[in-house]
């Protein structure tokens, strides 16, 4: 049978209300069922935790490859945009086997989790220059700062330049914009000439790192992905497009991820004042803000052949939307699913990183650079709140759980 429509209206979706808090709506796609569908875009929203840890594992019948997206049509309808495949496309999160092996080989070493940990102090000290002068005015716009710190993470990764962050904290948020579903033609094309400008430059440096290799274990990835094409591993274009997702992967959603948990503090004293006398306890808090606040709402799959999910009918061309903020919030999956809840028995079982094959390589570094910005801010404030002339303002997505602005009241602990 064919999932059913949801629909009191197909374009709830883009209503702007569920960008500020589109939990709601998730609930009530999983009380629909564990598949449905909108309007006849072949786009289906899969809102529960069994589902999609079933297509998950069927790739056979569901490609990782992200061939369209959601968008809004001329006519305000939900609609279905095929996306060109370019060469630089389907790389790691959204490439399928074999290629996905060849990327996540050539990338995995540099991200490992003795190579991570071994950036704590530098992230320490870029977290300290940036609070500095934030603290010193009695707070401001966190989102600057929850930007910037993935900036420099990622620029350091693949062995950039760091007096060029500002660029990099750009060039971060392109992917998500041009994923956000609500994007005018104009936008769109100026989201394609900066992502041209992105590739560009990350070409000239690959191109460098391939004329003056590095084989050592702790040389950047650029030279990882370099020497993936000297030894025709990879092609040019697919290591640019390793390294542009790493900007969105490893920058946006991590600043996404800081933007949350740094809200949630602000709005909850006594669970700040609780992590400020327990700091061990900030790992947990990590982790129940990506269940609760996931930095990509969804990933998608496409449908290689006439196949059934969840008892729901697919044809080749569908669309899946594997939805992870509905999932994590999935009431057969975990108990108090909407509270913040440290006590939880498995705290990194969620969906926020993804799971499987997929899951997000880049995990180590962002739960690195979430405990390191939240240790220093904590250890740093006596107070943090909400500036009520000044609300949160998300990202207008469908895709990404950022926060545009985020301005906070601190009060800095006196130094005697």
């Amino acid at each position: 049978m064919r999932a059913p429509l949801y629909s009191r209206e197909p374009a709830e979706i883009f209503d702007p209300a569920l960008v500020e808090d589109p939990y709601p709506f998730f609930a009530r796609l999983r009380e629909r069922g564990p598949i449905t569908r909108i309007g006849d875009t072949g786009v289906h929203p899969v809102a529960t935790w069994r589902a999609i840890e079933e297509a998950l594992g069927r790739e056979a019948d569901f490609s990782a490859n992200l061939t369209g997206v959601l968008v809004r049509g001329a006519d305000g309808l939900p609609a279905a945009l095929p996306l060109p495949d370019t060469g630089a496309t389907q790389v790691i999160a959204t490439a399928d086997e074999p290629d996905h092996a060849v990327h996540r080989a050539l990338a995995q070493p540099r991200l490992a989790a003795r190579r991570i940990a071994a950036l704590e102090p530098r992230l320490r000290d870029w977290t300290r220059a940036a609070l500095e002068p934030w603290l010193a005015a009695g707070g401001g716009d966190f989102a600057p700062i929850a930007e910037t710190i993935p900036a420099r993470a990622v620029a350091h990764v693949l062995g950039l330049p760091q007096d060029e962050v500002d660029r990099f904290r750009r060039w971060a948020m392109t992917g998500g914009d041009m994923l956000a579903g609500d994007v005018d033609a104009d936008r769109l094309a100026a989201l394609g000439a900066e992502t041209a400008q992105m590739a560009a430059y990350l070409g000239r440096h690959l191109e460098a790192a391939g004329a003056a290799p590095r084989e050592d274990p702790e040389a950047p990835l650029l030279h990882a992905l370099a020497r993936g094409v000297a030894e025709h591993r990879i092609g040019a274009p697919a290591a640019i497009g390793i390294a542009i997702v790493l900007f969105g992967a490893g920058g946006e959603s991590t600043a996404a991820l800081i933007g949350s948990a740094v809200r949630r503090l602000a709005s909850e004293p006594e669970l700040a004042d609780a992590l400020r006398r327990d700091p061990d306890r900030i790992g947990r808090f990590v982790e129940e803000v990506v269940r609760l606040e996931p930095p990509f709402k969804f990933h998608y799959r496409a449908v290689r052949r006439a196949c059934t999910l969840a008892g729901a009918a697919l044809e080749p061309g569908d669309r899946l939307m594997l939805i992870w903020a509905a999932a994590n919030r999935d009431p057969t999956a975990f108990p108090d699913p909407d509270a913040l809840r440290l006590d939880r028995r498995h705290p990194k079982q969620h969906l926020g990183f993804g799971r499987g094959a997929h899951f997000c390589i880049g995990a180590p570094l962002a739960r690195l650079e979430a405990r390191v910005v939240l240790e220093e801010l904590l250890s740093r404030t006596r107070r943090l709140a909400l500036c009520p002339d000044s609300p949160p303002v998300h990202a207008p997505s469908l895709f990404v759980r950022r926060l545009l602005s985020l301005t906070i009241e601190a009060s800095p602990v006196r130094l005697e």
